[in-house]
């Protein structure tokens, strides 16, 4: 499985972004898409995560209500729209994809996870 994340740039606080991050290769390899950030210095957290074939959902609780994240039909393409951003949540976004439709006290688990994208840069700056 290629992940191909994308969509990152600066933002003032307050203001929102859409992370999309494409998968390909062998369809049946992955079961839930999750994202995840790092920041300088510090390690990198599970924030959302969702299936590919049932849309269970899942978020950390820094972004709830903040952050949503969906799913194109085909279950190839997945976003993560993020709104009211603040500059806490500057960080490099990746997506990755794990096997196993995970639950919820698994999803944020970076061990879970077998693939991962190169990372998108968000920065929430005034």
């Amino acid at each position: 499985v290629q992940l191909q994340a994308s969509g990152g740039g600066f933002v003032l606080p307050g203001g929102s972004l859409r992370l999309a991050c494409s998968a390909s290769g062998a369809s049946g390899n992955y079961g839930t898409i999750g994202w995840f950030r790092q920041a300088p210095g510090k390690e990198r957290e599970g924030i959302s995560g969702i299936h590919r074939s049932y849309a269970r959902k899942f978020y950390s609780s820094s972004v709830k209500g903040r952050f949503t994240v969906s799913r194109d039909s085909a279950g190839n393409t997945f976003f993560l729209q993020m709104d009211n951003l603040k500059p806490e949540d500057s960080a490099v976004y990746y997506c990755a994809a794990s096997p196993y439709s995970l639950i919820t006290s698994t999803w944020s688990q970076r061990t879970q996870y077998t693939y991962w994208g190169q990372g998108t840069l968000v920065t929430v700056s005034s």
